[in-house]
């Protein structure tokens, strides 16, 4: 195996981490809206996960770890995605903060203040923040 497709195998499993998440999100409920099936149809094209792999993780979305990325903004990045998903119905659904909050300590939040940050994250998106916004905001919360 070459060295570039080892890291084309190691992008792919990340995305499916990342893309799996997202759906226990959106499956949280027990359903997933017209606007929930629209999001992550574009986030599986966006990722790059095909439409077997698509089939493969609504059915089971568990089997795919979540893989936490190195730098902060990459962790900022899937707060924001998993975040625009709890709120994508404008609505918060039972279980999913909880959820969301699970996931933020999977993705490295530390768990003494992953509730401060996912409380912050889903006000800056409930207000419609874009990804250049929200990291600002996030980065610079604590002055």
């Amino acid at each position: 195996m070459s060295f570039s497709d080892l890291f084309d195998s190691e992008f792919k499993t990340r995305n499916k981490g990342h893309f799996s998440a997202i759906a226990r999100v959106a499956l949280a409920d027990g359903y997933s809206s017209v606007k929930e099936k629209t999001f992550l149809d574009k986030l599986a094209a966006n990722l790059e996960i095909s439409n077997s792999e698509y089939e493969e993780i609504l059915e089971n979305p568990t089997k795919y770890p979540i893989n936490p990325p190195y730098s902060y903004n990459e962790r900022l990045e899937r707060l924001f995605d998993l975040g625009r998903m709890v709120y994508i119905d404008d609505e918060l659904g039972e279980g999913q903060l909880q959820l969301l909050e699970k996931f933020g300590i999977a993705l490295g939040f530390t768990p003494s203040n992953v509730e401060f940050i996912v409380r912050k994250a889903l006000k800056l998106i409930e207000k419609k923040s874009d990804l250049d916004t929200f990291i600002y905001e996030m980065k610079n919360m604590y002055k």
